[in-house]
């Protein structure tokens, strides 16, 4: 997610090349699966959430794959859904241990699947990707748990869309200054509006739904903005690094999911941190 300097242009789309109108459709789509599944029954969450997180992993196993960089898909999707289950079921033990197992499973899967030649580039990867975005994906399960846990999801959710919202709003109207060479159409103005979006937003949905103080809410999205926008840079120096502009396509208007997922998964980590200890 983009904090981006840009303006708009004939063809419906932006200086940036993201087609707005297309990415705005495909927003509400997503946000009413979201709410549809998150406010009716738990678990339909969990499986809109196992399939995403899943196309993430694809994504991101053949972006690899364009280094020649193995990556088993097999073994890391059923990873990353066993997390998922262990995390909801189970609690914060039982995704540890869950993803201990997997990552000796994908030790041991690649010691048979191919030679000695590249084992510890492609094994490192594999664990890398069940790391991330499965296991740090598996917080949203654990936040969902909890009897409250539609509440907390769509906190955690909303924190993190107001950042790219307020983030490229800004961007558009005020950026002038880069932040990174990493991200260049990333501007401080953007950044500025991606901590003044979250915060607002964190602090009116946590005292309206969590019934918490504003500071509580404030914080949880002030936080949420800096991690949302260094999720966004983490993902930034993985497709410099493989030399690709998106992980996917899967999403008009956005790129692939895992565009879509990296500020996600960055956030989740502490904000059920501070969801745990606040409520």
């Amino acid at each position: 997610m983009n904090n981006r300097t840009a303006g708009t242009s004939s063809s419906g789309g932006s200086r940036t090349g993201r087609n707005l109108p297309a990415a705005i459709a495909v927003g509400v789509v997503l946000g009413a699966l979201v709410l549809g599944s998150l406010y009716t029954i738990k678990e339909l969450f969990l499986l809109v959430l196992v399939a995403a997180v899943g196309v993430g992993v694809l994504e991101l196993s053949k972006a690899f794959a364009t280094r020649d960089i193995k990556v088993p898909a097999v073994p890391v999707v059923a990873g990353m859904a066993a997390m998922q289950a262990a995390a909801y079921w189970g609690g914060p033990m039982w995704l540890l241990a869950t993803f201990a197992v997997f990552a000796f499973v994908l030790l041991i899967w690649r010691m048979f699947s191919e030679g000695t030649e590249g084992y510890v580039r492609d094994a490192t990867a594999s664990v890398f990707t069940l790391f991330y975005p499965s296991m740090l994906a598996a917080f949203a399960a654990l936040l969902l748990r909890t009897a409250d846990g539609d509440h907390r999801v769509l906190i955690f959710i909303a924190v993190t869309v107001a950042s790219d919202i307020g983030g490229y709003i800004a961007g558009v109207l005020f950026g002038r200054h880069k932040m990174t060479v990493i991200s260049p159409k990333k501007t401080w103005e953007g950044f500025a509006g991606s901590v003044v979006a979250c915060t607002a937003v964190g602090a009116w949905l946590v005292t309206w739904l969590m019934h918490g103080a504003i500071w509580q809410g404030a914080l949880i999205g002030g936080l949420a903005a800096l991690l949302a926008t260094v999720g966004d840079l983490v993902e930034s120096m993985i497709k410099r690094d493989l030399g690709i502009k998106d992980l996917g396509t899967i999403l008009p208007g956005h790129g692939g999911l895992m565009d879509r997922l990296d500020s996600l998964v960055t956030t989740l980590v502490p904000v059920w941190l501070l969801m745990t200890l606040f409520f």
